[in-house]
C-alpha cells in the first residue's frame, strides 16, 4: 500500500471513527475518564484529561452525521475502485 493522500484520509477517518465509538459508561469511566472526573473550580484551567474528555464528547456530538456520509462514500469508493 503506497502512502497517498487517500490512504492518509482513510487513516484519519478510521481514527475519528474509533474516537466516535468510545462509550462513557462502558469504557471511559473504567479508565477514569468519565464525565464527572474532570470537574474543576471556577477560574482554573482544565487539565489535559478534561480537555481530552471534552474533545471526545465533541467528536461524538458534532461528527455523528458527517461520519455516516464519509463512511458511506469511503465504502462506495472501495467497492468501485478496489
Amino acid at each position: 500500500m503506497a502512502f497517498t493522500l487517500y490512504s492518509l484520509l482513510q487513516a484519519s477517518l478510521l481514527i475519528v471513527n474509533a474516537v466516535a465509538v468510545l462509550h462513557e459508561e462502558r469504557f471511559l469511566r473504567h479508565v477514569g475518564w468519565g464525565s464527572d472526573q474532570g470537574i474543576g473550580g471556577f477560574g482554573e484551567e482544565p487539565g489535559i484529561k478534561a480537555q481530552l474528555t471534552n474533545l471526545i464528547r465533541s467528536i461524538r456530538t458534532v461528527m455523528r452525521v458527517p461520519l455516516i456520509a464519509l463512511n458511506s462514500i469511503t465504502i462506495i469508493l472501495l467497492l468501485l475502485f478496489g
